[in-house]
């Protein structure tokens, strides 16, 4: 990638004083041996402009180059190369903490991490790289406390993957410090499964959210079509019943009593259905969003999680 941010002309001429042009990284990312080739064929073009004027000097400059063009503003030009960089900085020390363990165990680092590499659907994609609410669900938690148990039963220190489950905690802990921060006693709901259309459950970070806010003297109304209970059977029902029969005397029948009855209400999971709540808040009411069901930026009556 290349990250490139330009001044206005008028900046350009110095007709503005003292004013930070900012930072020009161009070309990025050469390596030696190939620098001519990587510099005609970055992986994206990301300008930074302050005007459409000066940023078009740019696009016509490397218009003949075979990659995404993208343009937006100085400043999120400049995370990306953060985020860049320390993404690539994770990258290797996820595959260094995961070939530790594998040797410890007797198994080929290499040959483990080749086959993850393979998954272009899911391991290497955008699928989770949404900044968002906390993972969930019976295969992720369930997993990281597998490998990180093994690894500290062979006295591995893994500092990375040790830090996943406190980071997911903490992502939690934020969640519910937005519906508190609030001043409403009256919360509502709408989608407590882990994810939209299962009646899943089990490690759901919605319920310890629920579950705080209950113990926090709030009233709660919570609606989620896939979590009936007329409808459950089996594990879920049971885990319901038996591990938080709380929650269950809470649920309502519909989005409409939920609005009617919340001064908060919180987005939990992506259900399509809970998009007209999230635009559309009564006077008064305010929507703490952590999914981005909606295409909106945090204000008064829009709070999300992570935008």
């Amino acid at each position: 990638m290349r990250n490139l941010v330009i001044p206005t002309l008028e900046q350009a001429s110095g007709k503005t004083a003292g004013v930070d042009f900012g930072v020009c990284n161009n070309p990025e990312f050469l390596r030696e041996g190939t620098a001519v080739y990587d510099y005609y064929h970055p992986p994206k073009t990301v300008i930074g402009e302050t005007d459409s004027q000066a940023g078009q000097r740019l696009v016509d400059l490397y218009a003949s180059l075979d990659a995404p063009m993208i343009r937006t503003t100085v400043e999120v030009a400049e995370m990306v190369k953060y985020a860049d960089n320390n993404w690539h900085a994770v990258k290797v020390a996820f595959a260094n903490e995961i070939g530790n363990i594998c040797k410890a165990v007797g198994i080929d680092g290499h040959q483990v991490m080749d086959i993850f590499c393979q998954d272009t659907k899911l391991n290497l994609s955008a699928y989770y790289m949404k900044p968002g609410f906390a993972f969930g669900g019976s295969c992720l938690p369930k997993d990281v406390r597998a490998l990180t148990y093994k690894a500290r039963s062979m006295d591995l220190d893994l500092p990375l993957l040790n830090a996943v489950l406190p980071s997911n905690a903490r992502q939690v802990q934020r969640a519910i410090e937005m519906v508190t921060s609030k001043g409403h006693r009256k919360v509502g709901v709408l989608g407590f499964a882990f994810k939209a259309g299962t009646d899943d459950l089990r490690e759901s970070p919605m319920v310890d959210v629920i579950e705080h806010l209950i113990g926090k003297g709030f009233d709660l109304r919570l609606f989620d079509r896939n979590v009936n209970m007329a409808a459950l059977t089996g594990a879920n029902r049971d885990y319901i019943l038996n591990h938080i029969p709380h929650i269950s005397k809470l649920m309502v029948n519909s989005v409409e009593e939920v609005m009617a009855f919340a001064d908060t209400v919180v987005i939990g999971n992506g259900a399509a259905e809970f998009k007209a709540a999230a635009l559309n808040p009564r006077d008064g009411q305010c929507v703490v969003d952590y999914v981005r069901i909606a295409d909106r930026t945090s204000g008064p009556a829009y709070d999300g999680i992570c935008w």
